[in-house]
């Protein structure tokens, strides 16, 4: 981060290239859909799916209990 750019900035900046880069990757995901080039069947796709589901929500749940709690006895 440079030294003058704010936390919001820092956030902005590397949530747009971070958030592009997932979308590339779906993408390109998304070719292996082409039947004629690749051989695959419903639960083949539904595992890739849930896979990508469960992460998606676990990145959702970080957002929003981003309360940073410290333990005590």
């Amino acid at each position: 981060m440079p030294t003058n750019e704010s936390k919001r900035d820092a956030f902005r900046r590397l949530a747009t290239q971070r958030t592009n880069a997932v979308l590339d990757r779906l993408r390109i995901l998304g070719r292996c859909a082409n039947r004629q080039n690749y051989e695959y069947d419903t639960e083949d796709v539904n595992k890739i799916f849930r896979a990508i589901e469960a992460e998606l929500r676990g990145v959702k749940a970080k957002f929003r209990n981003s309360k940073h709690t410290e333990f005590s006895l």
